[in-house]
């Protein structure tokens, strides 16, 4: 389920964050996609899915963060 484009992204993502913010979203969903396929490095009954969308989360909110309705970059 990799992303190829920020085009394919969830609409929770596009509808929300800045273009830089969804290419930062997208790679590091794709490289936690890749890097938890084996149950066995998930902590939990968590899906692959699940740490993968956490993980994009997580590589976004260290280069920006919400003001308001908004993400801006960090200073």
């Amino acid at each position: 389920m990799p992303y190829r484009t920020n085009q394919e992204l969830p609409d929770s993502v596009k509808d929300n964050l800045p273009n830089h913010a969804q290419a930062i979203y997208r790679e590091a969903f794709d490289s936690a996609w890749d890097e938890y396929a084996d149950p066995s490095k998930r902590r939990g009954a968590e899906s692959r899915e699940e740490v993968a969308h956490k993980v994009a989360w997580a590589a976004v909110k260290k280069k920006y963060e919400k003001v308001g309705e908004e993400w801006k970059p960090k200073d």
